[in-house]
């Protein structure tokens, strides 16, 4: 699915992500765990072509994307739902998610996100300025789906979302990625939203991954020391 091979990744003249490596299977969960400013962010950046690798490959089903733009990068089966969310204030829940649509041909809102997030076509034609944190980052999760991805990129999706609905996104994440056949990259702080998500962990700390385990064989210990302070 995707291999990502001695990454590095600089602002002007500083490095912030040091020789990364990471393989994502089909229809595998990854978390890349660690604290604020560790290089989750820019990490994800990099994969979806926000940010230019100084060095290293991402490759996507065998084909190198790492010299890509971003839409480049969505045609070849990547999505991305940023930190934030960034939904459109001013167009409707319906208008949100069909302009994610561009790369797979759909001009109505496929009738499987209405049923996986149904709040949302109960407000298909209020602006998506009007959502809760909680609604708007499940419509920014639809919007990126309608592009049917391969490989589904989330920046700590559970920022300022309260803790019922985080677990109904990790739950429905969960179910879509195996019923559509996606794969998964989640940045993240919150344990337990990881925990209800991931197959496997990775730790970032200081722009380079220095813990990986298996979920059945996690140290919750050993990842909490690594977010805390």
């Amino acid at each position: 699915m995707l291999q990502v091979s001695s990454l590095n990744v600089s602002y002007g003249e500083s490095r912030v992500i040091h020789d990364v490596s990471l393989t994502v299977k089909p229809r595998e969960s990854v978390a890349i765990m660690g604290r604020n400013g560790m290089g989750k962010t820019t990490l994800l950046k990099s994969l979806i072509g926000l940010l230019p690798a100084r060095s290293g490959d991402i490759q996507m089903e065998g084909t190198s994307i790492a010299a890509m733009p971003s839409y480049r990068r969505v045609q070849h089966g990547l999505a991305f739902v940023p930190q934030g969310r960034m939904v459109f204030p001013f167009l409707t829940v319906e208008q949100n998610i069909l302009s994610g649509a561009e790369h797979s041909g759909h001009r109505t809102v496929p009738e499987y996100l209405y049923q996986f997030f149904p709040v949302l076509k109960e407000m298909k034609h209020r602006k998506a300025g009007n959502l809760s944190g909680g609604q708007q980052q499940m419509l920014a999760i639809a919007r990126a789906l309608i592009s049917e991805p391969r490989l589904l990129i989330l920046d700590e999706p559970t920022e300022g979302i309260q803790p019922s609905i985080i677990k109904e996104i990790a739950h429905t994440l969960n179910v879509l990625r195996h019923e559509r056949g996606f794969s998964v990259i989640v940045s993240e702080q919150v344990l337990s939203f990881a925990l209800d998500l991931a197959d496997r962990f990775m730790v970032i700390d200081r722009g380079r991954i220095v813990h990986e385990e298996l979920r059945a064989h996690l140290d919750q210990d050993k990842v909490k020391s690594f977010l805390t302070v």
